[in-house]
């Protein structure tokens, strides 16, 4: 790689007669739909096991049927329209969330670009289609699924709803930001956004290895998109009843959940694809089996890699508490998007410095001396903040006057400077006595008079 994106060979792709291509859309879309129905139970069963409980176990062979019984109830039930809502676009946020979740299925190669495989006689490649910007396609495609949940939350005429989906929005803009600033790395290591020519550049070493920073940021930011464990404030029911779905039901209802669970499926293929190899074989097996990337083998690997990642996903929700919404709001914007900027100026200063032929010790050394440099500017910058921060608190000090919070009648909370003035000390409690109902509460309110006369009495 010149440090150009090079031309990418996607002269595979197109050739197919119409009837195969029918055959993989099929295929893209069953893929889907079996590994949602398996994501299901398969969380169910998991979480069960991490709170010592069974989980399903009633409808099939292990409680394996229980997402497809679930989902023949849903289409069962009464389908509800609310009054106040409004009714196209209540009807419709359901199908745009769930159909662009479908599409990005269709740039993951599940095999060689190559004519590996052959199918009813007729050999191609183990990928629907493929884009020389394939990468950006599914970037689009993610940004438009979030528009269902906004639309369904301000469709249904309710204030938890419309909460919800104001939350999501925000949320997608927080994380997609991180997320296409992870991906800009693996741009600049492989030279291209086809998904096939990335899964190519990875022979020799995969990219988790080469761009860890960006790996991990991929996986939180990836979270955040599905809306998942810790990251659901978009249908959090601990303060939103159900969130954007709170008005739901029925068919409309598990449209949503399909979205929720087809994305997770896209999002852990999208990473598996830049990260981990794709449909490459684990560093073991390729070493010894020269046939483990050839043939059907391919697909083995990428479904064990997805569902591993899908794993993750459920161990996360398992395992973490919901966070704040600030909590969220902070992760985005103060620690994701920032990180993600310095990683991809750091990449990109590497790769421009392999491509002027410096060595890798003096890559080393420049990269240290920038790093260093950043650090002591921090320093620098945080402790002249601390000194103005102190100068301004010892002048507050200063000018701070009585605050009284009942001087407009009414109880107000102190402006900036002001504090509130000293809580009384309760009295102890050898002076404070109990009394019949009806009587003083203590014998120290009564008047000097009143003790002296009870006492000229009593003597």
């Amino acid at each position: 790689m010149t440090g150009y994106f090079a031309a990418d060979d996607l002269s595979m792709f197109g050739t197919d007669p119409w009837w195969l291509v029918v055959v993989k859309a099929v295929f893209c879309f069953a893929f889907l739909m079996v590994t949602v129905l398996f994501s299901i139970v398969w969380e169910r069963k998991v979480v069960a096991w991490m709170q010592l409980r069974i989980g399903p176990n009633r409808h099939g062979p292990w409680g394996m049927l229980q997402s497809l019984a679930d989902g023949i109830k849903l289409m069962l039930k009464e389908d509800l329209v609310v009054k106040r809502a409004d009714k196209v676009v209540y009807v419709l946020a359901p199908i745009v969330a769930a159909i662009p979740a479908f599409m990005a299925i269709a740039v993951i190669p599940f095999g060689p670009a190559g004519n590996e495989v052959s199918i009813f006689g007729h050999r191609t490649a183990m990928q629907l289609t493929d884009l020389p910007i394939a990468m950006l396609y599914i970037l689009a495609v993610a940004s438009v699924g979030i528009y269902g949940i906004v639309l369904a939350g301000w469709s249904s005429g309710s204030t938890y709803p419309l909460l919800g989906g104001l939350r999501s929005a925000a949320q997608m803009i927080s994380y997609e930001i991180a997320m296409g600033a992870a991906f800009a790395s693996v741009f600049l290591y492989s030279g291209s956004m086809s998904t096939s020519t990335i899964v190519e550049q990875q022979q020799d070493r995969w990219y988790i290895l080469l761009l860890p920073v960006s790996f991990i940021l991929y996986i939180v930011t990836m979270v955040g998109e599905t809306n998942r464990a810790p990251f659901d404030m978009p249908e959090s029911e601990g303060d939103l009843v159900g969130g954007f779905n709170t008005e739901y039901s029925s068919i409309k209802f598990a449209m949503f959940m399909l979205a929720e669970y087809v994305n997770m499926v896209t999002v852990s293929a999208v990473s598996t694809t830049l990260f981990l190899g794709g449909w490459r074989a684990p560093w073991p097996i390729s070493t010894f089996w020269e046939g483990a990337n050839h043939g059907w083998w391919p697909m083995l690997w990428f479904v064990v890699k997805v569902q591993l990642l899908l794993f993750f996903f459920i161990w996360l929700r398992g395992t973490l508490p919901r966070v704040r919404y600030d909590q969220l709001m902070k992760l985005g914007w103060k620690v994701l998007i920032p990180v993600s900027v310095v990683w991809l100026m750091l990449v990109a200063t590497v790769r421009a410095l392999r491509n002027e032929n410096y060595g890798f010790t003096d890559i080393a050394l420049y990269v240290a001396g920038g790093v260093l440099a950043l650090l002591l500017l921090s320093f620098l910058v945080d402790m002249f903040r601390d000194k103005g921060k102190r100068g301004q608190e010892q002048e507050a000090a200063a000018e701070q006057t009585a605050f009284d919070p009942m001087a407009g009648g009414f109880p107000v909370p102190p402006l900036p400077g002001q504090s509130l003035p000293p809580v009384p000390r309760r009295r102890p409690s050898r002076e404070r006595e109990l009394i019949v109902s009806g009587g003083s509460d203590t014998a120290s309110d009564e008047s000097p008079a009143t003790r002296d006369g009870k006492e000229a009495s009593d003597g």
